[in-house]
């Protein structure tokens, strides 16, 4: 008998929950809280963070180097101090990790000029600098091109006429029809029967800035290392630093 009204009660729910509309949101209610000095600051939260703020500070604040005069990525004729020393840094940081891992050298550097996003002042150069050059958390990755590959990376150079750092290995000097007037890698002509490995950003390896040759990458080496890590490591190896520029990305 039990079972019976329980099988009844059963199916009495069943048949209610059925019969009920389904439910539809109909309004959304929010409103803005201010964050300002208003607002009471709690000590145990405060408490907590105070050495983690004070640790992370002192390590910003850390001086690696000096550097002697201001650093823009806004350069003469395709070319800036800051852009050259960009594809530099990746270069001399990188290329003793890919020849260990591979046997191979890395050939060029090139990385974009958007990826640039501060100005190096004057004076000492700090943990803080390279976070505010480099704020992503990009990584430096080599690229495998085959000849075609390097010539259509050569056709975007010529055609996006920005200052897209290159390190010092690379020669690209063009004429105002966009016609070449010099193209090497380490001072040699490029070969149709010979790859290239250029170390770049894991954002323009997936085509980030319309870089699309990237893609076609015939292989791709991971070096496991931070650009912005890079930056400070070689900061750190120096005393004074020492920029220049020349003519490896040029309009005649």
């Amino acid at each position: 008998m039990k079972i019976k009204h329980f099988v009844i009660i059963i199916t009495l729910l069943v048949a209610y929950n059925c019969s009920k509309e389904p439910q539809k949101l109909r309004q959304i209610e929010a409103k803005q809280i201010n964050i300002n000095d208003s607002l009471k600051e709690v000590t145990e939260i405060e408490e907590f963070i105070k050495p983690k703020r004070e640790y992370i500070k002192a390590d910003l604040e850390k001086i690696l180097c000096y550097n002697p005069t201001y650093l823009s990525k806004k350069g003469n004729n395709l070319n800036s101090a800051l852009g050259n020393l960009m594809a530099d840094i990746v270069y001399e940081q990188a290329n003793p990790i890919f020849n260990e891992r591979t046997g191979k050298n890395i050939d060029f550097v090139l990385l974009n000029y958007g990826g640039i996003r501060a100005t190096i002042p004057e004076g000492n150069i700090t943990t803080r600098t390279a976070f505010e050059v480099m704020p992503f958390e990009n990584t430096i990755l080599v690229a495998e091109l085959s000849y075609d590959q390097l010539k259509d990376l050569e056709s975007y150079l010529i055609e996006n006429e920005k200052a897209h750092p290159v390190s010092q290995q690379f020669h690209l000097e063009f004429r105002k029809d966009k016609s070449v007037k010099s193209f090497t890698i380490n001072k040699k002509t490029p070969q149709k029967n010979k790859t290239y490995y250029v170390a770049t950003s894991n954002f323009l390896l997936g085509g980030g800035d319309h870089m699309d040759f990237f893609k076609e990458a015939l292989s791709v080496t991971p070096v496991d290392y931070l650009l912005r890590k890079a930056m400070i490591d070689y900061f750190a190896k120096q005393d004074t630093l020492q920029t220049s520029t020349d003519k490896r990305l040029y309009i005649d």
